[in-house]
């Protein structure tokens, strides 16, 4: 988990999933309109694949949110003390 955030794109994300909404997979809902959408798809993947995230499909869509209460019963006060250490 921790090297899956080992990359600032992936810390971003997570900093926008940690708000407890679900979001869809559109660069610009998530903030990094500057990137190809397939290099977004690529941190998501590995977001997902490392536990971090769960995708929900509705049709052609992905919306995608953060395992909080997973991730906290599994590694209390690991999140909260990542996201204190991210810059606003």
């Amino acid at each position: 988990m921790l090297h899956a955030l080992g990359d600032p794109v992936r810390l971003w994300l997570l900093k926008v999933y940690s708000t407890g909404e679900q979001f869809s997979c559109a660069p610009d809902a998530l903030g990094v309109a500057h990137l190809h959408k397939s290099t977004v798809s690529h941190h998501m993947r590995i977001m997902r694949e490392a536990g971090l995230t769960s995708t929900r499909a509705v049709g052609r869509n992905r919306f995608v949110r953060l395992r909080r209460d997973d991730l906290d019963a599994r590694f209390p006060g690991l999140l909260d003390a990542l996201l204190k250490s991210l810059p606003d």
